[in-house]
């Protein structure tokens, strides 16, 4: 299981989404405000689909992303963030990226770094470790609520690259130009998403012992905790009966 799904999954047993639902709002509304920067009418921005298809997914009211576009192209104040991602190794040699979204790319880099080294971990250069992940689209389903063969007829039909079980969600992974498509045509069945993002997906997994895993858990806590960072991703497949607590 990639350490991102699990991870997720691991926050929403905890309650933390629900705690840290606001940051949730603001984290996708930066993410439109970036997309939007290169053009405003989802029509002809694959990305800003993207963006909008993900703040659906979390219930962000149509008037913060309408107004999140509004920013991203200038018309309204307050779209001056920027992309980036850091990257580097965090417990065990796992490979982490960071995605975040600052208006001061200083503080960013220098609490990100801090928040590495604090949890035993290490910043690396630009594309240390960019190589072991790809840019997909991930929409996750509760697995107790539908039949695989349901998600598997709606998901590959739309042009879903593949469909896996993972612990408590069937995760549907897609190319970026159809992570919509699928979106859509999940959303015409009926099937409820409990998310759907581009995300960087690892490509190889370094399985880590419980004691391991709880290291690299509280690293990538700590890290999406940070008001400027969108994502955290890892390649890690955490042990089945890891502790969370």
């Amino acid at each position: 299981m990639s350490g991102h799904s699990k991870w997720a999954n691991i926050q929403h047993r905890k309650g933390r989404q629900d705690a840290k639902r606001g940051k949730v709002f603001t984290k996708a509304a930066k993410e439109i405000i970036i997309a939007a920067k290169t053009g405003g009418d989802p029509a002809g921005n694959p990305r800003l689909r993207a963006a909008i298809a993900a703040a659906k997914a979390v219930n962000l009211p149509k008037d913060k992303i309408e107004a999140a576009i509004r920013k991203g192209t200038g018309e309204d104040a307050g779209g001056d963030f920027v992309e980036a991602f850091y990257e580097g190794y965090g417990p065990g040699g796992i490979a982490v990226m960071v995605e975040v979204a600052t208006d001061n790319k200083n503080r960013t880099v220098a609490e990100v770094r801090h928040l590495f080294t604090k949890h035993g971990g290490a910043m690396g250069e630009n594309g240390s470790v960019a190589w072991m992940f790809d840019r997909k689209g991930v929409i996750s389903v509760d697995k107790a609520a539908y039949a695989e063969d349901k998600i598997m007829e709606a998901a590959l039909e739309a042009g879903a690259d593949d469909v896996l079980d993972e612990d408590d969600v069937w995760s549907i992974h897609t190319a970026m130009a159809d992570f919509t498509a699928v979106r859509d045509a999940l959303e015409a069945a009926g099937i409820v998403m409990q998310s759907a993002e581009l995300a960087m997906v690892p490509q190889n997994l370094v399985a880590v012992d419980a004691d391991m895993g709880q290291k690299v858990l509280r690293l990538m806590d700590a890290l999406d905790d940070n008001d400027d960072v969108q994502n955290v991703y890892a390649n890690v497949d955490f042990p089945e009966d890891m502790p969370t607590d």
